[in-house]
């Protein structure tokens, strides 16, 4: 959900010296999450079939609530780098979620669990990035809604 209003962060943490250098610094924090995930989605996997799929799910749950709203909370760009790198580390569900959609199917549904699992990350690929958009500097947007002095004037993209 970040890429819609990544640009607009890292102008706001003031890192880059000039606008083109922009886009360098958002690549750092977009590619920190699949950094951290190709990382330890292998460990994630074996801590999966070692300790059980639902710990492994609800434990990636709670990360990616948890590291979502520290990034959103993000004032410095290392902390926007640190956070969305551990959400990607500690995020180990899409391999738990795969093999268990294969473990509770019957062999002739195996097929469609694993499509149903494809499409719903694909759906969450389109829906994420509109609403992390539209949800981005509320109080710039919407200033009827939320005041420059609030949260979210503080925060524009706690969102």
């Amino acid at each position: 959900s970040l890429f819609p209003f990544l640009y607009f962060m890292i102008r706001d943490l003031h890192i880059a010296k000039t606008v083109e250098d922009i886009g360098f610094y958002a690549g750092f924090v977009g590619a920190s999450f699949m950094f951290g995930r190709c990382l330890t989605s292998t460990l994630w996997g074996i801590a999966a079939d070692r300790i059980g799929r639902k710990p492994v799910v609800v434990f990636g749950i709670l990360s990616v609530v948890i590291f979502n709203t520290l990034f959103g909370l993000s004032v410095t760009y290392w902390m926007a780098i640190a956070t969305r790198f551990l959400l990607g580390a500690l995020n180990g569900l899409l391999g738990p979620m795969k093999a268990y959609a294969i473990e509770v199917c019957r062999p002739e549904h195996e097929p469609l669990a694993l499509s149903l699992v494809s499409t719903a990350w694909g759906i969450g690929l389109i829906i994420g990035p509109a609403l992390g958009g539209y949800l981005a500097l509320p109080a710039e947007k919407y200033p009827n809604i939320f005041s420059p002095d609030s949260l979210f004037g503080r925060f524009p993209y706690f969102l």
